[in-house]
């Protein structure tokens, strides 16, 4: 998530990776999709291969909005990811002081997105291209 967009040699992102991207870019500020929502809706691959998709090339969209089912924030990214979430309004619930660190966790229930009225095969028609990274 530091932004570097690794590609392939042509220069064009690989296609599940973009599928995934444009569907990160469909999520509203102040909602998320679980990784497996992300598959699922895509109806390919799963959690892992989306999360390794936006590991790779995610850095350009609102990655903050693909995250674990369990709302735990992403190791190494909490803080970035956690004032993106206040600034958007993101549902939060608050740490016990017995958790480590004492973060957040995202409130699931409402924050998570179902895709709303966009279909799995319109992703591509409503994202930005990125064929230029």
């Amino acid at each position: 998530m530091d932004g570097a967009e690794p590609v392939d040699g042509a220069g064009v992102l690989p296609e599940y990776a973009e599928r995934v991207l444009d569907v990160a870019e469909l999520i509203p500020p102040g909602r998320v999709m679980t990784y497996g929502d992300v598959a699922e809706w895509l109806g390919e691959g799963g959690p892992r291969q989306v999360g390794r998709a936006m590991a790779l090339y995610g850095g350009a969209v609102p990655w903050w909005r693909v995250v674990r089912s369990d709302g735990v924030l992403l190791a190494g990214h909490e803080l970035r990811a956690l004032d993106a979430y206040r600034a958007e309004g993101t549902p939060l619930r608050e740490a016990a002081r017995s958790a480590d660190g004492h973060l957040p966790r995202l409130d699931m229930r409402r924050a998570r997105w179902d895709g709303g009225a966009v279909g799995g095969g319109q992703a591509a028609e409503h994202a930005g291209d990125r064929s230029h990274i």
